[in-house]
């Protein structure tokens, strides 16, 4: 057994992988490899060292708890593409796994489709978020090393590899999505399995393919997100109703993630899992308020129950298509609003609060200021997407 997790976290599994979809190292003297073409595409992708803690009294965390940033190598790692169809492929399929896909695509569900589903996507998907951003930072398990591997992402280097959260976050919104539409939705059951079972398996592939993840990475994001889902899957329904449960709800919502991030795992160098973590639960603590505020004052219409009758899905047509693009449009312009508005006053309520000087990106990662800022932003812009959003749609008269 000891032997096999070895060979799953080997870094030339990867690099095998990458080369048989048409991923290459750039030479950087010499021959071409392999007779490849000079007008093959070459990109340059940064590496990133990880730096030790910067240095205090007493070995204790650094001052504000403003963590070193990481450095990049000195050299720049160029890549030649030889299959374009997997190039392509895969960077569409990391992309499905990324957080901005997410903050598209589940107020797009709630808006246009079914707020009820989106309700339970959204908690699944925070819940799973937490467990595998964590778990990086507890476990500090190494990403593939490069060389051999070809690393495509930059930003994402300075985190640690396990497990793999885009693995997590697609296992857990496909399935939680097919789980919670089978007794709501007429449809195949056998096509929503496959349809869940490739989307998952493509974000999963891609991070092979991107260099960022092991074998064994991917593999424990999906097991992690499969145990939760089972874990969970009896207090679904449950959970669904706690927005009715007590006055004091949306008082746990708010004190308990902040809580979370406030006191997340301090990690030897500054990485942005961190400032991503807090994103997350605190857009799910916002949508979570926004939801308790419809069903108390009755703002807007509340997303239905499990329904005593299954639906048919309505077919798309193009006065739906149209009047979908326009709420969403809608949407996204308010969010956007309320979130530059909220970020820049709780920027400058926080750099006066600690005497920092205005624009300093540095100061931004202190602990004292990354987290409340970037909680009160999103908890914003998760009520808006539920309570403000709808709100407007109704004014403009988009049903």
């Amino acid at each position: 057994m000891a032997e096999l997790l070895r060979s799953l976290q080997d870094s030339q599994l990867v690099a095998r992988f990458q080369r048989r979809c048409g991923l290459f190292p750039a030479p950087d003297e010499g021959p071409r490899e392999n007779g490849a073409d000079p007008t093959e595409r070459a990109a340059r992708v940064l590496g990133v060292e990880h730096l030790p803690a910067v240095n205090c009294k007493g070995g204790g965390a650094p001052a504000n708890g403003l963590r070193r940033a990481a450095a990049p190598e000195a050299y720049v790692q160029k890549y030649v593409v030889k299959n374009y169809f997997y190039y392509y492929l895969f960077q569409i399929s990391a992309a499905l796994g990324q957080e901005v896909f997410y903050i598209t695509f589940l107020p797009f569900t709630h808006w246009n489709i079914d707020p009820y589903l989106s309700r339970r996507l959204i908690i699944i998907w925070v819940l799973v978020m937490y467990i595998g951003q964590v778990a990086k930072d507890i476990l500090k398990w190494p990403r593939p090393s490069s060389p051999p591997v070809v690393k495509l992402e930059k930003r994402l280097i300075a985190e640690y590899g396990m497990p793999s959260t885009h693995a997590m976050a697609a296992t857990a919104i496909a399935f939680t999505l097919l789980i919670s539409t089978m007794d709501r939705y007429q449809y195949p059951f056998v096509l929503g399995l496959v349809m869940a079972v490739v989307f998952s398996t493509l974000v999963c592939l891609s991070r092979l393919y991107t260099g960022m993840h092991t074998v064994l990475d991917v593999l424990g994001g999906v097991l992690i997100t499969a145990l939760l889902i089972v874990l969970t899957y009896p207090a679904w329904t449950f959970i669904d109703r706690l927005d009715s449960a007590s006055p004091l709800f949306p008082v746990c919502v708010i004190v308990v993630p902040f809580f979370l991030c406030y006191n997340y795992p301090v990690s030897d160098y500054y990485s942005p899992t961190r400032a991503d973590t807090t994103t997350i639960l605190a857009a799910g603590a916002g949508v979570t308020i926004g939801f308790w505020i419809n069903h108390s004052f009755q703002l807007v219409s509340q997303p239905a129950e499990p329904l005593p009758v299954i639906q048919n899905i309505p077919p798309l047509t193009t006065d739906m298509f149209i009047l979908g693009l326009t709420k969403f449009a809608v949407g996204i312009v308010l969010i956007l609003l309320v979130r530059q508005l909220v970020q820049n006053l709780s920027l400058q309520v926080l750099y006066s609060w600690f005497k920092v000087v205005t624009r300093n990106k540095e100061a931004r990662r202190r602990l004292e200021i990354e987290v409340p800022y970037k909680f009160v932003t999103y908890t914003s812009v998760g009520i808006c997407a539920t309570t403000f959003v709808p709100m407007l749609h109704r004014f403009l008269g988009l049903p």
